[in-house]
Formats: C-alpha cells, structure tokens, sequence
C-alpha cells in the first residue's frame, strides 16, 4: 500500500503595506494612529465616527497585531459585522478574524467557557423576555394571597421594574416609587419575587438577558486569574457609542482593559440620551479620571448638515452645563437657513406638514428623505390622522401607530358600537372589558345582539349575574338615542371606560395622553360618522387604485420618536411640539441631569437634517383645548433651550402661517385634500396691530 504524506498548510505571509490614510481628515488620522494608551474620541454628530472605527481597526492589523487580540463592542450585532466587513474591505480578510460583537453576545462566549468559575455549566439557558416573563408568572403565582389581586402587576411589569432595577442600579423600591408609583403597596412583594426568581434561576441554570454582564463582571472580580487570561487575550480593546454604556457596561471595560490600557472608546457626550435604560452620561464624562493619561481627541468636521443647521446646534449644546466643548463644521456651501413656526394649534401644525411635505417632493425629494420627529410618540396623534386624510403613506418608529394602540382601538369600539349596535367584533371587544365575562357569556350575548333595540334595557339571560349592572351601562350607552357631536359621545364613553382601563393596563398613566388626543381630533368634526370613516381609514400603504397613490410606490415619510431617530438622517426633518413641557418633558423640569437630557435630545433632533430643517411649536393653551394630563398646567411656551438665549432671533427664519381664503369665525373641520379648509388669523384693530417684522416670511396654505 502507498503512503501519502499530508503536509502542514503554511498560508502566504501577508506582509504590512501603507494604509491608505488619504480619505480621512487630520483629526481621523489622528485617532486611527494612536494606538497605545487610552484615548477618547469625541465624535459630533456625522463626524464619520463609524469610518474612523473601521481604519483603526484595518491599521492595527496591518502594522502586525493579530486579529484574535483585537476587541471591538458595539450595542447591535449589524453594526460590528459592518465594521469588520468594511475593514476587510479596506485591508484584507484577515479583519474578519477581529473580535466582534455585542457586550452580550461577548458576555455569553466567556460564561460558556469560564462560567463553571461561578455555579454555570457551559450548558446554561438564556431566557428571553416572554420566557423570562413565564417564569416570573410562576413565582408571582406561587405567593397564593396575590395571585388573585387584579391590582397585582402583570408578570411582565414585574420583569419590567427587575430590569429596570438592574440596569440603572437603583432598588426595586426606587424604581417602583418614579415608575410604578400604583404599585408602591406591593413593594415587600415584589422584592420578594425579584429575590425568588434570581434563586430560581440559579437553580435551574438559567440566565436572562440582563445576567449575562451581570454574571460577567462578577466573574471578572472575584477570579483574577480568569481575568488576567482575558487582558492578556484581549490586547486593543474598542467601543462604540460609549455615551450609551451603563454602569455594568462601564465595569466590564475597567475590569478587561490590561495594564497596558490599550483601550479606545468612541461617542459623543452631546447624544447621551437613554439614561431611561440606564445608561449612564457620567462614564464618557469620567473617562479620563478613570484612565489616566488619556488623550481625548475630538471628531468636529461633519459630513451630513449644511453649516446654517450646524450654527443652530452648535448654539443650542454650547449652553450644556457639563460638556466636552466642540464646534462642528462643513465644508458645504451654505444652505438654507432653519425654519421656526408657531403655529396657531395642533392641527394648523399638521396641516402645514401635510402640504409641505407634497411640496418638498415635487422638488424631487423623495418621501424616504423626509422625517417628523417628536419627543413621545402621541405627539404625532394629530399628525397622523392628517396625512392619512390626505393619503401620504408614512411609516412610524418609537411606537404603534396612533389608531392601533390597544386603548385606543377600545375608546373607539364604544363609539362604533354607537353608530352601528349590530358590530359584534366591537361588541366582543368592549365585553372582554367588563368584569366577570368571560369567553362563554360574550359568546351567548353576540347571538341575541341582531335582537338588541333601542329601549336599551338589560336581555333577560344576563339578569342577576355579578356583572349585570355593568353590562346594563354598557348596554345603555351603545343604545342611547340622544344626538350628541363626537366630542361628547367620547367624554360618555370615557366615563365608562377609564376605570376599566386603569385596571387593563399597568402603564396607564403613560398611555393617557392618546385618549386627550383621541377627544381633541374629535371635536373637529361635525358628526360620528364623519369621524369614525376618517380616523379608520385604511393606512395608506395598502392597495390603492389611483395614479397619484400609485406613484408612491415604496416611499413613506418617517414619524418617529427622537429616540428611535439617533443615528439616522434625512434630507429634509420636522421637529414638532417644541413646546416648554413637552421638549424638555414635564417630568423632566425638576431634576437638573434631566433636564440636561432633554437639552442633548433636542440636539439630536436637531443633527438629523441634511438640508432642510423646520422647527414648530404650536399654541396648546386652554383655549385649543389642548390639556396636557397634570391638573391645571397649559403648555404654550417655546421649549426654554431655545427661547432662554433666543437662539431662533439670529440663527433661523421665522415663517407666519397665513390663509389664502381666511374665516374669522366657525369651527373648522378636517378635510379631504380636495377641500382643505382655510386657517383662521387673528384679527388686529387700531393700535394693537403688531409692528411687521421683517424676519418672518409669509407661508400661504
């Protein structure tokens, strides 16, 4: 028999070659070129943050470090497989061999391995959040004198309040007392429950999703030995967006980061705005006190706004309190000048949003270039039943579309069932509202509902039964025979709705504010018909057999929170509701480091625009109707980060909203785009007429 002998593969040496460096600006080339010690890199708003990560990254490996050496955290798993891919493209394949994840996903690899250091086999259980929640629901039901308490939080809140509690290492009872402040009677049971179920998932070897960096940092400060391997395995260490690291996130760095501290962390201290899931603004801040000798090296020429935009918002975050100073540039022409609006109302906002945006487009920018933002998500309530009204398709972040909301969809089925008592599908959702029917009584009660007339008396079957009296409020409701506006059918069918809607959900005071809004887009319209037809339209996406819908094709304009908005951009942004109250929150009004957020969030919004940037407040005081949900507190102030040091008066246009066809008096109500109604004006006699101002631009609908 012949042998064969099998050789070892001894692949080709790659050898370092120069780096092309010449795509980069001084400040990028000096942050791909330091690579010892540690160094932060404060990177403005589309400073190319990701680009200066990617060369680093490639430089590294190409002046001989190896790959395996090299960690890079990020907080999505798309955007580390798009750096390394990028670096590959920049070098070679050997950046695909870099270290790449999340703080997650890296936590899970070294507990798999090292976990045994601390009561975890390499085969533990990673619960997700339903089957955290399920296992939650186990323990809750096991404390027997709760289970049947309809005030309990859900099994989900519980996991809420826990997580919460972990990642911004406040207490269960802190969280409970700012967040949870109905449930403050339950607080010895549910840090029992928290202390059960942390025990249970020892038991069973189970980790959540949260103890996958708390069991990490455990391990790395109780077994040195273990943590001296991974220094010493992990030489070069960088992380993106270090703005948004918690306090656990921040410990997990100290503790891998070796003597050397070859450790590179990028962000920007002016977008810190999710202290909300713990992140912590503090850790970019203290950076340097924690590394000493760090060279801080900041990002400032931007490669996304025009400079008019970037004079606004280098104004705007020059006035934070605590800040590493920076002034972001373009090498652009000047564009055009921001655009503030103070719009009489709601729906005068809406309705100038609606026709600017076709007139935007017919310039050829596409709807997909066209963003509104907002600080919560009912903000765009109004907004949105505008646009369906006029048939521009949309899509929304940062929250369910304002007309399929759970609470919603109920207020609505009580309004529907008065226009029309035979809908059974609102029938079967307005009874599994009342308490003590259940699936088999909402079955009988559908049969005989062809039978139900307007006499609104109570079907003999249900008579007698725990839940009759409800059901015979109910039933006189729907079979009212008054005619009365959408307005006021709302305020009845509130009266009967919110005291069971406080008990269906458990974060009702945030959800709320939709029923204000849901009441003051009815009070536009002339008739229950008029109303129901126009806010349940079908969303515009869908089939459509006309020429000008059709032509949309695939282009939605985007709403979405400010929020789910970092990161992203676009040609042309709305930022809406820039009311004192509202941006900054009214939550946030007592507490300075809030308020400081809401400061940065407003910068955000800001740096999302290109080339086209419209800033709007409008007037939500008592005469509007606009209440915000505190008692006795109107909002109709411009957010003081903008009015304090009048920052608008020389850095932005003012434009006034005026009709072609004005009306003084009568109540206007939403029209189809075909007939969009005239915006009322203020009428001036004599002497009270304001003096013109020669900054403000006349805007005609």
């Amino acid at each position: 028999m012949k042998e064969y002998t099998l050789k070892p593969y001894q692949s080709a040496v790659i050898r370092s070659v120069p780096l092309d460096l010449e795509e980069l600006n001084p400040a990028q080339r000096e942050a791909v070129m330091t690579t010892e010690g540690p160094v932060l890199v404060i990177a403005g708003a589309g400073s190319g943050k990701t680009k200066t990560l990617v060369y680093r990254l490639a430089h590294l490996v190409n002046q001989g470090v190896s790959p395996e050496a090299i960690l890079l955290l990020t907080f999505t798993k798309k955007s580390a497989q798009e750096m390394l891919r990028r670096a590959t493209q920049v070098l070679d394949h050997r950046c695909e061999q870099v270290s790449g994840g999340t703080f997650h996903s890296f936590a899970n690899v070294v507990l798999r391995h090292y976990g045994s250091a601390i009561g975890y086999g390499p085969g533990f259980t990673i619960l997700d959040r339903s089957d955290a929640d399920e296992l939650l629901g186990l323990i809750r039901a096991e404390g027997g004198d709760i289970k049947t308490d309809k005030r309990f939080p859900k099994k989900s809140t519980i996991g809420s309040i826990i997580s919460m509690s972990v990642n911004t290492g406040r207490s269960i009872g802190r969280v409970i007392t700012s967040d949870y402040p109905q449930f403050i009677d339950y607080e010895e049971s549910l840090v029992a429950i928290n202390a059960a179920y942390q025990s249970r998932k020892s038991e069973i070897q189970v980790m959540d999703y949260d103890d996958l960096l708390v069991k990490l940092r455990q391990l790395l400060i109780d077994h040195a030995d273990i943590r001296g391997e991974l220094q010493a395995t992990y030489r070069y260490i960088m992380v993106d967006e270090y703005q948004d690291t918690n306090s656990l996130q921040s410990d997990v760095i100290k503790l891998l980061t070796n003597p050397q501290k070859n450790i590179m962390v990028v962000g920007d201290d002016s977008q810190s705005i999710y202290s909300f899931r713990g992140a912590s603004f503090k850790n970019i801040i203290e950076f340097p006190t924690f590394f000493d000798g760090t060279k801080v090296i900041k990002l400032e020429q931007n490669y996304r706004s025009s400079q008019p935009i970037l004079n606004l918002t280098n104004a705007l975050i020059e006035k934070a309190r605590e800040k590493y100073s920076k002034t972001l540039f373009t090498h652009r022409p000047d564009g055009e000048l921001p655009v503030y609006i103070d719009a009489a109302d709601e729906n005068t906002q809406s309705r100038f949003i609606a026709q600017k945006i076709l007139e935007l487009r017919e310039t050829g920018i596409p709807l997909n270039e066209m963003a509104v933002l907002f600080r919560s998500g009912w903000h765009s309530n109004d907004l949105e039943v505008e646009l369906q009204s006029r048939n521009i398709p949309f899509q929304k972040f940062g929250g369910f579309k304002f007309v399929e909301t759970a609470h919603v969809k109920d207020l609505l089925s009580y309004l529907r069932l008065i226009q029309n008592p035979a809908d059974i599908v609102s029938w079967s959702r307005v009874l599994q509202l009342v308490d003590g029917v259940g699936a088999k009584t909402i079955g009988q009660f559908l049969k005989i509902v062809p039978g139900l007339r307007r006499q609104a008396t109570m079907p003999s079957p249900f008579i007698g039964k725990k839940y009759s009296h409800d059901l015979q409020r109910l039933i006189s409701l729907v079979l009212r025979t008054d005619s009365e506006t959408p307005s006021q059918l709302l305020d009845l069918a509130l009266t009967h709705y919110l005291p069971m809607f406080r008990l269906k959900y458990d974060d009702y005071s945030k959800r709320i504010t939709d029923l204000d809004s849901l009441k003051n887009i009815a009070a536009r319209y002339p008739s229950l018909d008029r109303f129901l037809s126009e806010i349940s339209l079908e969303p515009p996406d869908q089939t459509q057999i006309d020429a000008t819908a059709s032509d949309y094709e695939d282009e939605r304009i985007t709403l979405s929170t400010i929020h789910s908005a970092k990161g992203l951009e676009w040609k042309a942004v709305f930022l809406i509701s820039v009311v004192d109250g509202y941006l900054p929150s009214f939550q946030s009004l007592g507490d300075l480091a809030q308020l400081e957020e809401e400061r940065r969030l407003l910068y955000v919004a800001l740096t999302r625009a290109k080339d086209h940037l419209f800033i709007i407040k409008p007037n939500l005081d008592a005469a509007a109707g606009n209440f915000h949900r505190f008692p006795g507190i109107t909002f109709s102030k411009l957010s003081r980060f903008l009015d304090d040091y009048q920052l608008l008066d020389d850095l932005a246009e003012k434009w006034v909203l005026k009709d072609e066809k004005p009306e003084k008096f009568g109540i206007r109500h939403r029209q189809t785009v075909s007939s969009v109604p005239p915006l009322p004006r203020p009428e001036w006699d004599g002497d009270d007429a304001p003096a013109p101002d020669p900054h403000r631009k006349k805007y005609f609908f």
